[in-house]
């Protein structure tokens, strides 16, 4: 305890010693104090939030594997070591970057809504707007047939090397550490009463403590199915009439062919550019777009000028933050079923009329969506992100969730698997166009991003539900406008408006004691949060120089790591 106190102390005056303004002789280059150096090498690594996560995606790169495989090795030990914040019965989104082509691809992977998951059926039984837990939040889980997907396209390695690590681990045991462990012990009630649930994650009735070994050999068995038949050994057989049944025990929808004929999609990023840097999102019906909006009407103000972390910086920043997630809330759902009017959306004619809206004076405590011809408040998302990049400079950005706190609180019996509680997302609200309905994704919290200025490419990415596409926008920002390299970047104090209407607004203690008093004098409703809160969400990064030198950030608020590969320096039989 006494350590963990030492920390935050050393932490919060390393931070509050970032230079504002102009007083730094090289005000573009402003730095954080004190901190992590950023990792470098000639050769891959792999940034997670849990050390044997990324320890895991390592060992598959020495193996021979790319930066997909280890991607995906290194999201299967997630699965397992951080069940509060993600599992594969969530979904996945990921970019993917060739160096080669200099191509990018996009992956959705997130699941549809269940046959018959109608709001008429929800309000039958007594729903008047969309539970935040239970069967009814269920959707089909989208993450095993993503990695197969990137797999089969990308990959080098079979799944069985890829799900080894994980498998191990599952059946052996591993030591929670510190952030998993005070965070799944704030989910203890919602497991005693989640059907199934505590037989799993709270072993001897309660929450392991940090440093206690936790197993899930279940979970060893589902993931060895998928292993030995591939995505067949989820979606349909033991794992599938596991999911089936817990389903129709608890009176909901899904059926066989739910599961089974469920397909992720590749998908073009979407992209603006920002201070001569191509900043990149998945398209809706995630939230990306959200953090292309704001960087577009951050672009029209001089952020550079005004200083990192500097009260006139963040105010623009958070007012942008109301508009573009006003237009988010209003419009995004799944194209298949309505039309998201994206070109106008990330227009920079729009940008610019939008930016008008922000009084440099006072913060505005309510906005209204944009015109082009139901959700709930909250920040609530509990995810993990991991970036990976190999030693040809291949770049894997990749987003896993369970959405909520251990998701649905729904386990399926014998499997190891806690259910998302993805559907949560949905309204039910008449016309609106992210209303549930049948095989229909919703709105979707968890982003992947790119961002690449000629030669330098970077894979980042910060959890944290409706938290991720502002702390996108601060991250380029940081870079762009502040020069920061990707392990400062991670550790610049960040703004977080975890609700859409007031002027409420979460500021984290690194950020100077001169910026919260002047944003308060311009209305905004300050409350500040100490150090290694999960109220600013959980990052990491990758980047590539161009020149063939690797670098690596991974977030100080979290338990995590940015790991490099080791040179062949032992030959086989050596």
């Amino acid at each position: 305890m006494r350590l963990r106190l030492i920390t935050a102390l050393i932490l919060a005056l390393g931070c509050a010693g970032i230079v504002i303004g102009r007083q730094d002789p090289e005000p573009q280059r402003a730095r954080v104090a004190v901190g992590r150096s950023k990792i470098a090498t000639k050769y891959g690594i792999v940034a997670a939030s849990q050390p044997l996560s990324a320890r895991a995606g390592v060992q598959i790169l020495e193996r021979g594997g790319n930066a997909i495989d280890a991607a995906i090795a290194a999201n299967a030990v997630e699965a397992l070591v951080e069940p509060y914040y993600n599992g594969i019965g969530g979904d996945l989104f990921a970019i993917y970057y060739e160096a080669k082509t200099g191509k990018l691809y996009g992956m959705n992977a997130g699941g549809w809504a269940p046959t018959g998951l109608t709001p008429e059926l929800l309000r039958s039984k007594g729903n008047t707007r969309m539970p935040s837990s239970g069967i009814y939040t269920v959707t089909v889980p989208g993450a095993v047939k993503g990695w197969e997907m990137m797999r089969a396209r990308f990959g080098k390695l079979p799944m069985a090397d890829l799900l080894a690590p994980a498998i191990f681990y599952a059946e052996d045991g591993f030591p929670v550490t510190d952030v998993i462990a005070r965070a799944w012990n704030g989910s203890t009630r919602k497991l005693q009463t989640g059907p199934h649930a505590a037989e799993v994650f709270l072993p001897g009735g309660r929450a392991p403590n940090s440093g206690e070994v936790f197993k899930n050999p279940a979970l060893a068995g589902t993931m060895r199915l998928i292993a030995e038949k591939g995505t067949a050994g989820f979606y349909e057989g033991k794992t599938a009439d596991a999911i089936l049944a817990v389903s129709k025990e608890l009176g909901g929808t899904m059926t066989a062919a739910d599961l089974k004929e469920y397909q992720p999609e590749w998908v073009d990023p979407i992209s603006t550019t920002y201070r001569g840097w191509t900043v990149y999102e998945l398209p809706p019906n995630t939230q990306g777009i959200a953090a292309l909006m704001m960087l577009n009407m951050m672009e029209q103000y001089p952020i550079g000028e005004y200083g990192l972390g500097s009260t006139k910086a963040m105010h623009v920043m958070i007012e942008a933050k109301k508009l573009a997630y006003a237009d988010m809330l209003r419009y995004v759902a799944d194209p298949r079923f309505s039309k998201v009017p994206t070109a106008a959306m990330l227009s920079k004619d729009n940008a610019k009329q939008r930016a008008m809206l922000i009084d440099p004076a006072k913060a505005a405590c309510s906005v209204e969506p944009s015109k082009y011809s139901g959700l709930t408040d909250g920040n609530g998302g509990d995810t993990i992100y991991l970036s990976a990049i190999d030693k040809d400079g291949n770049i894997v950005s990749l987003i896993q969730s369970l959405y909520s706190s251990f998701g649905s609180g729904v386990v399926a019996p014998g499997t190891g698997v806690m259910l998302h509680n993805r559907g949560g997302l949905f309204t039910m609200e008449d016309g609106h166009p992210n209303q549930i309905a049948p095989r229909k994704r919703p709105l979707h919290t968890i982003i992947p991003a790119f961002m690449e200025k000629g030669d330098i490419k970077i894979g980042f990415g910060i959890m944290g539900g409706f938290n991720q596409a502002q702390a996108h926008a601060q991250f380029a920002s940081d870079i762009a406008d502040f020069g920061l390299d990707v392990q400062e970047a991670l550790e610049a104090g960040r703004f977080n408006k975890d609700s859409f209407n007031g002027c409420d607004v979460n500021l984290e203690v690194m950020v100077p004691e001169a910026t919260r008093l002047g944003l308060t004098a311009l209305g905004h409703q300050v409350r500040t949060v100490q150090p290694r809160s999960g109220t600013f969400g959980y990052g990491q990064a990758v980047m590539s120089n161009g020149a063939g030198v690797h670098f690596g950030g991974s977030e100080p608020r979290h338990d995590g790591a940015a790991i490099p590969e080791a040179p062949p320096v032992f030959k086989k039989g050596g």
